[in-house]
């Protein structure tokens, strides 16, 4: 997994290690230790001061906090995939009696359930698990704060239910569906529900003293699919290039890229920050970029993971301290700096494989109304919808056995696009979602919805 670090320019890797040096001295953590993954593959890792009197690298264990829920959504998707479940369904259809039931898996999964953030009684990151026994303990008498489905309002306790209902389909503990499932097809080898030495301690740093104070460790118990997880950067890195690639053995690209769309409605300040949550995934926008991943926080540790799709580059922090450094900043300026640094070189332009002449007369402009459009055809098979000129809706389509398109992003998401052919086979339009796409503004010769006015085009009389 790790290559020389002699890939990235040196100016690069100064960069990044001048970082998370400010980061850990500023954030006042006892270790901060990170990495950057381009190409498929860790390019650069880095660290700052010890644990256990030597610098952390990529195999010491940090605990993750909530990214450990990206993890359970994974076993959900999988579970929607084999055909198990929807995401449409209600919790009460595989998982009865929870109290909780009206809410939808997909609900669950984006935080739109409308359940409270946190547990009731003691602050369940610092206390037992023997507090929290039964699903019960989790929900408490009144779950629900909000309408179901109607906010977004983060909550511990939906991902509880979800890990929940892993046990109840597969009829194994989470952790260990995870390890079966998961973990072990993609060689997360150091990723664990216990810590496993070597292992960072967690420290509570005080805010006007320079000393610190050892936090406890707890076993989360029924909460640990929202937090449980023990990782090191060499095993978030190749989680990384998961989430972007897929794997068919554990899930695929189509799906992660699923959980990477945002789900839930925004409040009004996330719209501001253009923040959204997908499906198990925060998605972001920093300086700029649109990148996907989660942050975690247990009582000791802070950490992070961001992937940037476009730009080919993701980033892992993690850091042995109740408050201080943010690793999500972090993180994300691991990325801009890599990307601004060294932007990703284009695979070279390359003729497609030969095309059948149904599909190569789709190509060129095309018509919404006076709206021009343009439909082009890549060398992976698919296509692309978006304005002749300036701004407007724009998604790429895959294609379907039966000659039809299904859009895979933008307003067109989930849409089907299919081309409409007169009786004598030629061309009629593009039907998209019940929107009519003619080769000439409003052509009389298709069916316009609405109709053309018989005298056509006309100047001023």
């Amino acid at each position: 997994m790790t290559t020389p670090q002699e890939e990235l320019l040196p100016a690069t890797r100064r960069a990044l290690s001048h970082r998370i040096a400010v980061a850990q001295a500023d954030g006042r953590a006892p270790s901060l230790v990170a990495a950057v993954v381009r190409g498929g593959r860790t390019v650069w890792h880095g660290s700052r001061t010890s644990v256990d009197g030597h610098g952390p690298d990529e195999n010491v264990q940090y605990r993750i906090g909530s990214i450990t829920k990206t993890f359970t959504a994974v076993l959900v998707l999988r579970l929607r995939d084999e055909g198990l479940l929807d995401l449409g369904d209600p919790l009460e259809k595989h998982l009865p009696g929870t109290g909780a039931g009206e809410a939808t898996i997909a609900q669950l999964l984006s935080h739109t359930a409308g359940l409270a953030a946190e547990t009731p009684g003691p602050w369940w990151e610092r206390s037992p698990a023997s507090l929290r026994p039964e699903l019960s303990d989790v929900l408490g008498e009144q779950p629900f704060l909000h309408p179901v489905g109607r906010l977004h309002h983060y909550s511990n306790p939906g991902y509880t239910l979800l890990g929940a209902l892993v046990e109840e389909v597969r009829g194994a503990p989470w952790e260990e569906v995870l390890r079966r499932e998961v973990l072990e097809p993609l060689g997360l080898h150091r990723t664990s529900g216990l810590p496993q030495a070597p292992h960072a301690g967690g420290w509570a740093v005080h805010p006007w003293a320079d000393v610190m104070m050892p936090e406890p460790a707890e076993d989360l118990g029924r909460m640990a699919p929202a937090g449980q997880l023990w990782s090191t950067t060499g095993d978030l890195a190749r989680f990384a290039v998961f989430l972007v690639e897929g794997d068919d053995r554990v899930l695929s690209a189509e799906s992660l890229r699923e959980m990477r769309t945002p789900a839930a409605p925004l409040d009004a300040e996330e719209q501001a920050s253009g923040d959204a949550y997908g499906l198990g995934l925060q998605v972001l926008r920093r300086s700029g970029r649109i990148l996907a991943g989660h942050s975690g926080s247990l009582p000791g540790f802070m950490a992070a993971l961001v992937i940037g799709v476009g730009e080919d580059v993701s980033a892992v922090v993690l850091t042995n301290c109740t408050s201080g450094p943010q690793p999500l900043t972090v993180a994300a300026d691991l990325v801009r700096i890599v990307a601004e640094a060294e932007p990703r070189i284009p695979e070279p332009w390359r003729p497609a494989p030969e095309i059948q002449p149904s599909v190569l007369e789709l190509a060129g402009p095309w018509y919404w109304g006076t709206q021009g459009c343009a439909l082009r055809l890549t060398a992976h098979g698919m296509v692309e919808l978006g304005p002749l000129a300036g701004a407007g809706r724009r998604s790429r389509f895959r294609p379907n056995d039966d000659g039809t398109w299904t859009g895979l992003d933008g307003y067109y998401t989930g849409e089907l696009l299919r081309a409409v052919r007169r009786p004598d086979g030629s061309l009629s339009h593009l039907d998209l979602g019940s929107f009519v796409f003619t080769r000439q503004p409003y052509d009389q010769s298709a069916p316009v919805p609405g109709g053309v006015d018989p005298e056509g085009w006309r100047g001023i009389a």
